[in-house]
């Protein structure tokens, strides 16, 4: 019976980053929406649970817009998550995941498991970090419990501690940026010293995320009878060796199930992924189509020097351009070329596919637009404009940027349309629960 879940909804890239991982892991595993949610697919007396007790159940939350999903699960969804926990489930957040579990003034936002908050950020450049940092774990069950661990950050926000513990532990806390971190589009290792110095006293800028040592980064603590834990480092994160091995650890405990024995020993890590690299197994035209159309929009934003590939799997964007959602929509393509339908999605999809295949049209050809207007913008921002041309000329750049992508942090607009149907169309593909 399958006992590993994986919230999907809003998730995109990072519910991609989680699935994979348990593919690599070989546990059986589900994905659950949050309309199955709402209709009990937790309760123990669906199909997805099964008639058993729901001890040792395990729910992921990928990392994604937390508010967001919280609107998406509402208030039957939210008390559906809730009631699974305290009856003995066991939650493990990531990211934007991990901040859905947390509190807040207004319960429709969170599900109140942990006691602490969200922090806010003091600086425009605090949420703006990636890639590598050093870990100061403490868990016992993380391999060389108690040493230093390298793992993976993808913008993440901070936990705000409560006043007194409140039965929270923290199992690890960063310790520093690691060989490979990033603040926005800048590369930390390719900085001086010299010039991150100057930078600080010429400008009053400080680009190095002194803030971060010694804060808590992953979290546990129970609610009811259940258990949560909660990561802003994504361990999930393709050949990432020490965080994949402590996932595999977390997994086995918290979700009741015994993975391969190489998934727990010193030498497993997921492998790496080349996004876009996966073969095709289902020759659909429209989804090929705008694969095609996809690449396009990438190949011209890096002529531009807007985008470049970060890693095989995630794109790099300067400041300002829509990078994340078009990394999303791009993986999610590629993942459901790589799945072939059965009847009942290849008819859903036929019902769809013209939708579908004019929206993604659109977004290219108004993404084509929107690039090079930022390159345009990147070229005579410092130029005087005449007769308030400057005001006019941001003010339409900001609204191309809204009707395509939405208001961050969340990806709205044409590619939140885009998303969602793609979404939609995997969570077929697989099956469902």
């Amino acid at each position: 019976m399958t006992r590993v879940f994986v919230l999907w909804d809003d998730s995109h890239l990072w519910g991609l980053l989680v699935l994979r991982y348990l593919r690599a892991l070989g546990v059986p595993h589900g994905v659950l929406r949050a309309i199955d949610i709402a209709e009990g697919a937790l309760s123990g007396k669906s199909m997805a649970l099964g008639p058993s007790p729901k001890h040792d159940a395990l729910l992921i939350a990928p990392g994604g817009w937390a508010r967001g999903r919280a609107r998406r699960l509402g208030p039957v969804g939210l008390a559906a998550v809730r009631d699974f926990v305290a009856g003995g489930g066991a939650y493990l957040g990531f990211c934007g995941g991990a901040g859905l579990a947390l509190s807040g003034p207004n319960p429709a936002e969170g599900l109140g498991l942990c006691p602490w908050g969200r922090m806010g950020f003091s600086g425009r450049l605090q949420h703006l970090l990636s890639g590598d940092v050093r870990l100061r774990v403490e868990a016992e069950n993380a391999p060389g419990g108690g040493r230093d661990l390298l793992a993976q950050v993808w913008w993440p926000s901070q936990f705000a501690p409560a006043d007194d513990d409140s039965g929270v532990e923290v199992l690890a806390r960063y310790d520093g940026p690691g060989p490979d971190f990033w603040v926005a589009d800048l590369a930390l290792a390719s900085l001086p010293e010299e010039a991150l110095a100057d930078w600080q006293n010429l400008y009053g800028l400080t680009v190095r995320p002194g803030f971060l040592a010694g804060r808590p980064a992953v979290i546990a603590g129970t609610y009811g009878k259940g258990r949560y834990l909660l990561s802003y480092p994504h361990l999930e994160t393709p050949d990432s060796p020490d965080g994949n091995r402590w996932l595999a650890r977390i997994v086995a405990d918290m979700g009741g199930v015994v993975p391969p024995a190489a998934a727990l020993g010193a030498d497993f890590v997921t492998p790496p992924w080349r996004v876009g690299a996966e073969g095709v197994r289902w020759d659909d035209a429209t989804l090929l189509k705008a694969k095609a159309e996809l690449e396009e929009v990438v190949a011209l934003g890096q002529e531009h020097l807007l985008l470049f590939w970060r890693n095989p799997w995630l794109l790099g964007w300067r400041r300002g351009v829509p990078g994340p959602g078009l990394n999303s929509l791009y993986a999610l393509v590629c993942e459901a070329l790589s799945h072939p339908p059965d009847e009942a999605t290849l008819s859903w999809w036929r019902e769809v596919a013209d939708e579908f295949a004019g929206l993604s049209k659109l977004l290219c050809k108004g993404l084509s637009g929107l690039l090079l207007a930022e390159r345009l913008d990147m070229t005579v921002r410092q130029t005087p404009g005449v007769d308030g041309a400057d005001d006019v000329f941001t003010k339409n750049l900001r609204e191309m940027r809204a009707a395509l992508f939405g208001p961050p942090p969340a990806a709205g607009g044409v590619c939140g349309q885009l998303l969602h149907m793609l979404e939609e169309l995997c969570a077929r593909l697989w099956g469902g629960t």
